[in-house]
């Protein structure tokens, strides 16, 4: 007679988390109050460390970086004209610019595309990892926030490997056909996710092999949890676009708010 299959143990933090918060549920009317404290306490500090944990093991920015994250924490967003709905919050940050520069490093690119420059974080990370020769080319729509990133780049050693280019990116996109990339990052108008990843694909502007990091897919839960939001209903339709298109593989990682890793299907494959 088969034995009935076990559930796999929680091995993540995230499903720990969940676990004992099923646990504390199920058991509320029988657990004294000492031993709700001390689990409450328990499942709090397993997801309030995770973040800075995480930080603390990951390789220090550099001193432009630092200033750069430094400047866009400084800056009074909502008093700053033409940056409706922008905030501090909006950079890439410190772990996320790590793993792009390291992307760089990994995948031996040369012509980076980023969609969405904001303050300029992540294109500086990934400039700086980049080989002589090698260059960034950054959309932002905002004419206002592509200059405070300009003012940081010209700061930085790097900096002269990036091009800033400002307009709607799918005018922005359309007008680099011809060229192709072997690393992008998307970070832009989550509405528009899907229509910039087409491009992408239809414009032949990804290099063989070349690899597509998408911000924000996992949309502070709002997908899965069912909360309404304009973002995550974009993000919700882009996740479920992306796992349908047969012209594509990828893998959404839990880093951060989410980072979703795309590739296009080999021909041969």
């Amino acid at each position: 007679m088969s034995q009935p299959r076990l559930a796999p143990r929680p091995v993540t933090p995230a499903a720990i988390l969940a676990a004992e918060l099923d646990d504390l549920v199920a058991t509320s009317h029988a657990a004294g109050t000492e031993q709700w404290q001390q689990r409450l306490v328990r499942a709090r500090d397993l997801v309030a460390g995770l973040d800075p944990y995480v930080e603390a093991c990951t390789s220090a920015p550099s001193p432009a970086l630092q200033g750069l994250a430094s400047t866009t924490a400084a800056t009074a967003w909502a008093q700053l004209a033409g940056a409706s709905g922008l905030e501090a919050e909006m950079l890439s940050g410190h772990v996320e610019g790590q793993l792009l520069r390291l992307l760089v490093r990994a995948t031996g690119a040369r012509e980076v595309l980023e969609i969405g420059t904001f303050t300029g974080y992540a294109a500086l990370a990934m400039a700086e990892a980049l080989p002589d020769g090698g260059r960034v080319t950054t959309l932002e729509v905002d004419a206002g926030v592509a200059d405070l990133a300009r003012a940081g780049f010209a700061e930085a050693p790097a900096g002269e490997r990036i091009e800033v280019v400002v307009g709607p990116a799918a005018d922005s996109l359309a007008a680099l056909a011809g060229r192709r990339f072997d690393l992008v990052f998307l970070d832009a108008d989550k509405a528009g996710y899907l229509g910039y990843l087409d491009l992408l694909l239809r414009l032949d502007l990804l290099a063989d092999d070349a690899l597509v990091c998408v911000d924000n897919t996992l949309m502070q839960g709002h997908p899965w949890l069912g909360e309404t939001s304009a973002n995550g209903e974009a993000i919700a339709d882009f996740n479920r676009a992306v796992a349908e298109d047969p012209r594509v593989e990828q893998v959404l990682v839990p880093l951060r708010d989410g980072v979703t890793f795309v590739m296009r299907v080999r021909e041969d494959a």
